[in-house]
């Protein structure tokens, strides 16, 4: 059975940094392609950044600069550096992955992340 685990969430000040981390468990699970989502008020999930097992990414506009996704393939393990946070950051972040191009997209079940002071 396929689980992806999202850890590293919490509050922290504006200006500040989390690393969230998404390990992936199950039979033969690894990554072909990983990422994160997040939802925050008033909006709609959306896109935050995604990897590749080969390493290549991209990013929403809005985390340019300042969120840096990263992952460990012996470690079935993606991870989500973000810096210089900002309130309106404040979301649940949702890692997700594929094992092949053409199977369905996994889930985790979210980490809260609030930046406040």
């Amino acid at each position: 059975q396929v689980q992806l685990v999202e850890s590293g969430g919490g509050l922290v000040q504006p200006g500040g940094s989390l690393r969230l981390s998404c390990a992936a468990s199950g039979s033969t699970f690894k990554f072909y392609t990983g990422g994160w989502y997040r939802q925050t008020p008033g909006k709609e999930r959306e896109l935050v950044a995604n990897i590749t097992s080969g390493g290549s990414t991209n990013y929403a506009d809005f985390v340019k600069g300042r969120f840096t996704i990263s992952s460990d393939n012996a470690k079935n393990t993606v991870y989500l550096r973000m810096n210089s946070l900002k309130p309106e950051d404040t979301g649940v972040y949702y890692c997700t992955g594929k094992r092949t191009l053409f199977e369905v997209r996994y889930w985790g079940q979210g980490t809260q992340v609030t930046v406040s002071s």
